[in-house]
Parts: C-alpha cells; structure tokens; sequence
C-alpha cells in the first residue's frame, strides 16, 4: 500500500490486527491487552502527552473497527472484550451513523482561527482593534497586539484589516476541509459532526493530522456472516482495478479465499445505469428540461438532499450501479448476503435506502483483512470472471467514465456535457446557481464528490497517481464498445 502519511498507517495497521485475532478465534480474550502491546511500557509517545493517553487512544481507536462510536460507551472501565463479544454475537450492526470523532484523539487542534504573529509592529491605526466586535484585542507594554481567545469568535475581521499581514489564520484541517461546515468544535473542544448537514464525502478522515475521526466499520459483521456460512457476495467496484498491484484475477481469488461465496463486479451494474441513465437524458431534453446531471454518486446526492434541495428535479432517476448490481445478485439468490466494496464511505448511506445491499467495506478495509489474513497473493489460485463487463463500464470509476459511457450508447460522441469531479465549495456554488437560475452550459453534469473520480475515493488502498496509472492500464485490457 502506498500510505501518505502515519495516520493511513496506524488504521490500516490496527484494524489488520484485530482481523488476525478474529481469524485465531482470539479476538475476545486477546483484544484487551493489544492497546498495552501497541505501547508498551517505556515506549517512546510521540505526539500525546503520556503512554496512557496513547493506550487510551488505541482502546477507543478500535470501537468504531469493531462497528460502534463513542456514544456506545457508558462506563469507561468497560473493556474492549465486551465490545468484541457483541461484534461477534449480534446478528447485523443497526447503527445508523456512518462517521464518529474519537474524542480522546481530538484534543491537539487550536482552539480560534487567528493569531498575531511578531510581524505586529504595534501600528497607531490599530485596525485590529477598531474592527474587532468583540472587543478581544489588547496590547503588550510593547505595543503588539494580542488577542483574548476567551472573548475571540473567529470572525477573521482582525486578519483582514492588519495593514502588515500580521495576523494569520490557523484552520482546523477537518473543518476547512468539509465543504458544507458540517464540523465544528462542541462545548468541549472536540470536533462534532453533524448528520444534518454531513454529505459523507469522506475528505474530514484523512485531513485529520491525529486519525481522531472513523468511519463505523462493518468488516466483523461481514467476517462473522462468512464465518456462520452465510453466502455472503462480494459486489467489487471498477475502482477495484487501480488499488493492487497483483492481476484482477488475483484480487478475485483471495476474496474467495477470505469466505466469499462469490465475486461479481458492480460494472454489470454500471451497464444497466448506463442504458437507463442515456434513455432518461433523452427523454428530458425532449420534454424540454434544460440538463440533467448524473446520479451515481452517493455523496452528490446527499448534497441535493441537505443543501441544494432545488437541483434534485435535474439529477437523474436511475439508481446507482451498486443498486443495479445488488439487484442482479438477489434475483439469483435472494438468501444471498451482498457486500459491495469500493473506495467510498458515503454507499454506507446509499445502503441504507436499499434493502438489497447488506453491508459495504472499503478497498482500505480490504487491504487490512488481506494482511490479517496474512495472505499471500501469489499463492493465491486466481479467479476469471464469467461474465466480462465492457470498458466504458469499468470506466464509471473515474471522471469523465459516466459521460464517456452514455455518449458511446446514444452514439453521440459530440454530446456537450460538464464534468464536476470534486464538490469543494466552489463547485458546490456553482451547481446552486445552475440550480436557482435553471441554466447550464452543457445539458449533461457528471457530478462526483471526490477530485478525479472514485478512484481517489478516501478509502482508497493506494495513491491517487499510482491507482490512477495502474487503472487506465487495467483499462486498457477490458473489452471496447457497449
């Protein structure tokens, strides 16, 4: 795995480990003692305050792994044993939250926005001052200002006004990342999210420098659905070929080998999206709407919901192709358990609003259960597809792939369309104003949450330029033509 920084590093590696201990049936009697065997007694802390608050850290680490959040927790001297046990005693997780900040981990981010540098030269004009509504700047015997943190809001008025740029602004990564301020600190310092606004885009994990923030796994539901010996499907996204660098049929075999009964790939589904979504765009523009955008994006979707409500009679009706595929899968078998894995927090909602999609995990999930299950790909016997999904399929992983898609059905290869591959807050302004005035400059918008496509999806298992080199060779291999 190409891991960018320690963060990817510490889950990626916690959670491989508490798959070993399922897989040695020593989950529950062993779960206890790993924070202690993570940081043992004179082990350098680098980052907390002391070796406790590390193993604190670790503890409270490994409840969202193990499927709950931090509202789970009613007494502190609960072990992480009894958590273990009814990971693998309930028979489906219920939990509808997708996100939990781990508070012990949260805890080393500034508390304002802005501070006053040396650069201060104590200037009669005193903007700062003038301009401050809340009256919290005050000056040293030297003439600097400073700011009251208890009385400061973070209105940034102070950092505007300074005519020698002294006052700089200090974000807090998880809250400049998310593009629709769905996190913010509680009473307590610690970051909070909020459901209400929360578009599950994923970009809050891995901005945070402290890995404070979770997503709730499913992985010992999964594990423990295979271990009952459920038949449990494996529904493997097209973003699947740019995340390992052994062969597909590789990737395939070792899902076998873990316990799936079966693999297919969710490019069967993005066949049907495909055909579907091409009829309904023509059939929009016929009845005169001026454009209509994509809607396989879980994300996008939840944008439309919570804060662009005005666009959602443009995003087309066709459902994902996760939904398409968990369908082909159930009309085989309707017992069968379907699990679609893929780069994406956000198809743990999209989930939620399908009866036919059981559980979802990530590529990064993915990766730790290969090393927990210390497999060795090259001894691993490989599976071929029985049914081979075409490239422009295969191609709805990254940006670009939906319209390519739908332009090769309807044999338009000049069809105008508009890629929006990043919902930042910039392009998040400029679908609201397509939204309100009703004018596009093209009448197709793919719309995806993550910059280049799923591909760099926040739970992805490798780099966005190595996944995105090895994808389009991957690619290249696939079948032309719809």
């Amino acid at each position: 795995m190409a891991f960018t920084n320690n963060v990817m590093i510490v889950r990626h590696g916690l959670l491989a480990k508490l798959v070993k201990l399922w897989r040695e049936d020593k989950l529950i009697e062993g779960i206890d003692r790993l924070p202690i065997e993570l940081s043992p007694r004179k082990s350098k802390v680098k980052g907390r305050c002391c070796i406790h608050k590390e193993r604190a850290v670790w503890k409270y680490k490994s409840l969202p792994l193990l499927g709950f959040d931090m509202t789970d927790e009613k007494d502190e001297l609960t072990p992480l044993s009894y958590y273990a046990q009814a990971a693998v005693t309930r028979e489906k997780n219920l939990k509808e939250e997708i996100l939990t900040v781990i508070d012990e981990a949260c805890s080393s981010c500034v508390q304002v926005n802005y501070e006053i540098t040396n650069l201060c030269r104590g200037c009669v004009a005193r903007s700062c001052y003038m301009n401050c509504p809340k009256d919290a700047i005050h000056f040293k015997n030297n003439g600097q200002a400073e700011i009251d943190h208890d009385k400061c809001i973070s209105c940034g008025k102070c950092h505007a006004s300074c005519p020698y740029h002294a006052i700089v602004y200090i974000p807090v990564p998880c809250e400049d990342v998310c593009p629709v301020k769905a996190i913010s600190k509680d009473e307590y310092g610690v970051e909070h999210i909020d459901e209400s606004k929360c578009i599950y885009c994923g970009k809050c994990i891995n901005a945070c420098p402290f890995g404070a923030i979770f997503e709730i796994s499913q992985v010992f539901d999964i594990l423990q659905s295979i271990k009952r010996g459920e038949k449990v499907v494996a529904m493997v996204a097209p973003a699947i070929l740019g995340q390992f660098s052994e062969p597909i049929e590789q990737i395939y075999g070792a899902l076998k080998a873990i316990g799936f009964s079966d693999v297919i790939e969710v490019a069967q589904g993005a066949m049907v999206t495909t055909e579907k979504e091409a009829h309904e765009l023509e059939e929009k523009l016929e009845e005169g709407q001026p454009f209509m955008t994509t809607s396989c994006c879980p994300s996008y979707i939840q944008l439309a919901k919570k804060h662009i409500p005005e666009i959602e009679k443009y995003i087309s009706t066709t459902k994902s192709p996760m939904y398409y595929t968990a369908e082909i899968v159930k009309a085989k078998d309707p017992e069968a358990k379907t699990v679609f894995i893929g780069p994406c927090i956000a198809k743990r909602k999209e989930a939620t609003y399908h009866d036919n999609v059981d559980y979802v995990m990530t590529f990064e999930e993915l990766g730790s259960i290969f090393d927990g299950f210390n497999i060795d790909m090259k001894q691993i016997e490989p599976m071929t597809m029985p049914f081979t999904s075409v490239k422009e399929a295969h191609g709805f992983a990254q940006d670009g792939g939906v319209t390519q898609a739908v332009k090769v059905f309807l044999d338009k290869a000049n069809l105008p369309a508009l890629k929006v591959a990043n919902l930042n807050k910039k392009n998040i302004a400029m679908l609201k104003v397509y939204a309100k005035t009703g004018k596009c400059p093209a009448p197709f918008i793919e719309v995806m949450a993550c910059e280049g496509g799923c591909i760099s999806g926040p739970s992805v298992h490798t780099s966005y330029d190595a996944g995105r080199k090895r994808f389009n060779d991957s690619l290249l291999q696939t079948m032309e033509g719809i």
